[in-house]
């Protein structure tokens, strides 16, 4: 792996002199009670400021107070003229813009693409606060309020439309999102690295049209751009052929050297051996000095299969280790994309999750309620990235397969600040944890193997053997955080990599005897080998062997306790043979869904590449290859999550219809072995179309003792 420059060692900006503010100013009169005149950098967020490093904003904001720099927030802007985007002044050296914690088309919208009635990143939950594409709505009028000013974007919004890509909510393959949102840079993944040298850079004058080196960035060039004469463009499709499958030339062999010519008779040459650190060094560079070039916004807009080809590449180029630049057209111009960030040193990453957090909403918001912090204000982050590359997940696109984790000291002594700052605290930290429950310093075996690794998951089909599964750190860590002065009980309540916990059971212990407070959500997915090959997630067989263990453990514990599975409906790659099937093991193991999550396509997934292009870019892409079952109409859809709720009489009459179209009618009646009942209770099923028109009611929630009944997503 590449060497960084450690985040903490720049000299630190003028500025610094103001000190710490007790929160960052949302207001000119928090900054005139600062003794500021301007600030250097303006965060601009979809969601409500809260002062936690959960949240985007305050991250990245404590960051670069941090660093020295005065920085200020415009939280949930009134977007519909440029007005509140000048409430701070112009900022000296950039615009950051971000649409907050998620994606603002998944916030807004659920997957049958209505409007959601709530807002979870808002006071008091009050919904459309924030506009459709926010980054690129932002990004505009922080323009137009500053002509002038640099505007940087950044965040999962805008990092999972780096490139061109197929977006849901209009049915089409949108272009990237720099042109739209006409900014000058976008940070992508965990951008911490780009983004203070990129501050650092801006105020020693450089501008910011000519900072092109930084890894982790993206931005706009002329056409056929290239940083030097030394660079080598290298077409995508040399590296993964979108046509008849055959065999390829490996695009990473070094080219055979021009043959010598022969000595004269009776002469002698000189043979110079290279050794292998030569070779390898060698091999480096060259790929240091290439671009591959993917296929332009207007071919992957008209052909799904260089739409699936260029995600593949896409993907395959992901590692921080051997990941070259990308390029694609738009247009008249190229979206030019630098490698993925270096991951932070453990060091880096305590001293991020370590800074002076007021840990609680700005004042400015009153009594009001945010969801989203009342669901994490007594929880700990202790590491960030995921390395099991489920199809369906954002996470490893944005933030990388290379876990980073923090020290076991540090997330002690967070626990402990949270006890002593946080109000409301009773004992109980809520959750520890990141994007994964049980990934702490876990790793590749070897440094050499994990940079030259292009895997797209580190434990499909199986555990790489290169992988360490030692949970021990995580062990010390759950004993050492449950036996601190008042605190009475660590959860873990969600995220578990099953099948990589059954890999300790010492550790599936500790988590069952001690952190479960009664139910324990897992992710199977799905039972079927099909949809499961298109997740890439394990087979069903693992979460049996957990199960068996938790069950096992639970009974030792003297205590009786529950999972509660997730599963997702009309996930590419299911048929409708899938949904019965597991419709009928969910029945043959008691459990009733009371809520279930369908597949929703989000930008730059694997699992979207597959629903756009019906093609599986896990795989050699060619014209005849492998096609992917995709459900796309509303009423399969609807169909698929009924499966997965096959209890509710509401949905009894489409199940049998259903049923019968597949043949399968002897599934209709009352016996334990049938999935639906032939009768239909008074006041269910079909209903008039003015009562069809009123929005239903949320369904109820609770668990029934020993009823084995799980709640998805």
């Amino acid at each position: 792996m590449q060497q960084a420059t450690p985040l903490f060692s720049y000299r630190k900006f003028w500025a610094r002199r103001f000190g710490k503010a007790p929160f960052l100013p949302m207001s000119r009169a928090e900054m005139d009670a600062l003794g500021w005149d301007s600030c250097d950098v303006i965060l601009v967020t979809g969601d409500a400021y809260i002062d936690h490093p959960s949240f985007g904003m305050a991250l990245v904001g404590r960051l670069l107070e941090a660093q020295g720099f005065r920085v200020g927030i415009i939280s949930q802007p009134d977007w519909h003229s440029a007005a509140d985007f000048r409430r701070l002044g112009k900022p000296n050296l950039f615009y950051g813009v971000t649409a907050g914690n998620m994606d603002s088309m998944v916030n807004r919208y659920t997957s049958d693409r209505k409007i959601r009635s709530d807002d979870a990143y808002t006071p008091n939950a009050e919904p459309n606060k924030r506009p459709d594409r926010a980054v690129v709505v932002y990004a505009q009028r922080c323009r137009e309020a500053f002509p002038e000013a640099n505007v940087v974007i950044g965040s999962i919004e805008a990092s999972l439309r780096r490139i061109a890509h197929y977006d849901y909510w209009s049915d089409t393959v949108r272009r990237s999102v720099l042109p739209d949102s006409k900014a000058d840079l976008l940070l992508f993944g965990n951008a911490e690295r780009a983004l203070v040298a990129l501050a650092h850079r801006l105020a020693r004058g450089e501008a910011i049209e000519t900072i092109r080196d930084l890894r982790g960035t993206a931005f706009m060039v002329p056409a056929g751009w290239l940083p030097g004469e030394e660079w080598t463009a290298l077409d995508s499709t040399s590296v993964d052929t979108p046509g008849p499958v055959g065999r390829h030339p490996d695009p990473y062999a070094m080219a055979a050297p021009a043959a010598a010519p022969a000595a004269p008779a009776g002469e002698a040459r000189p043979v110079r051996l290279v050794s292998r650190a030569e070779r390898l060094a060698a091999r480096q560079e060259q790929r240091t000095l290439t671009v591959i070039r993917l296929p332009s916004f207007e071919q992957v807009k008209d052909d799904p299969v260089l739409y699936a080809h260029a995600s593949r590449t896409f993907h395959l180029e992901s590692n921080p280790g051997n990941a070259r630049c990308l390029v694609q057209g738009h247009g008249g111009r190229d979206v030019w994309l630098n490698p993925p960030p270096i991951p932070l040193t453990t060091e880096e990453l305590d001293q991020v999750y370590e800074a002076p957090y007021a840990r609680r909403p700005h004042p400015a918001y009153g009594e009001a309620k945010i969801p989203a912090w009342e669901m994490i204000r007594f929880s700990v982050n202790i590491m960030r990235g995921c390395f099991g590359g489920c199809t369906f997940c954002s996470i490893t696109e944005h933030e990388g397969r290379i876990i980073q984790s923090r020290s076991e000291e540090s997330v002690l002594r967070e626990i402990e600040e949270m006890r002593d700052k946080t109000p409301g605290f009773t004992g109980i930290v809520s959750d520890l944890g990141g994007p994964t429950a049980n990934m702490f310093h876990l790793k590749c075996k070897d440094e050499k193997i994990e940079s030259a690794c292009r895997r797209l998951s580190c434990v499909y089909p199986d555990i790489c053997e290169n992988l360490g599964t030692d949970h021990s750190r995580l062990i010390s860590l759950y004993r050492k955080a449950r036996s601190l002065p008042g605190v009475k009980k660590v959860q873990i309540g969600s995220g578990l990599r099953y099948d990589l916990a059954v890999r300790s059971p010492e550790y599936v212990k500790e988590l069952v005897t001690h952190h479960v407070g009664g139910y324990l959500k897992i992710a199977p997915e799905h039972t079927e080998d099909g949809p499961l090959a298109k997740m890439m997630k394990p087979g069903i067989g693992a979460y049996d062997r957990f199960k068996a263990m938790f069950e096992r453990f639970s009974r030792e514990a003297g205590k009786e306790q529950y999972l509660i599975p997730y599963f997702i409906a009309a996930h590419p790659g299911t048929r409708d043979e899938d949904m019965l099937n597991l419709a009928l093991w969910l029945k043959r193991n008691n459990f009733r869904l009371d809520q279930v999550q369908t597949f929703l396509p989000t930008p730059m997934a694997l699992a979207t590449a597959m629903y756009h292009s019906e093609r599986n870019p896990l795989k050699k892409l060619g014209r005849d290859g492998e096609r992917v079952e995709t459900v796309r109409s509303g009423r399969q859809r609807k169909l698929h999550k009924a499966f997965l709720r096959y209890h509710d009489p509401e949905n009894w009459p489409l199940l049998r219809d259903a049923l019968k179209a597949m043949g399968r009618a002897d599934l209709i009646g009352n016996g334990k072995k049938q999935l639906v009942p032939a009768w239909q209770p008074a006041g269910t099923g079909v209903k008039p179309a003015a009562c069809q028109a009123r929005r239903p009611k949320p369904p109820a929630r609770g668990l029934p003792p020993k009823a084995g009944r799980a709640k998805g997503r």
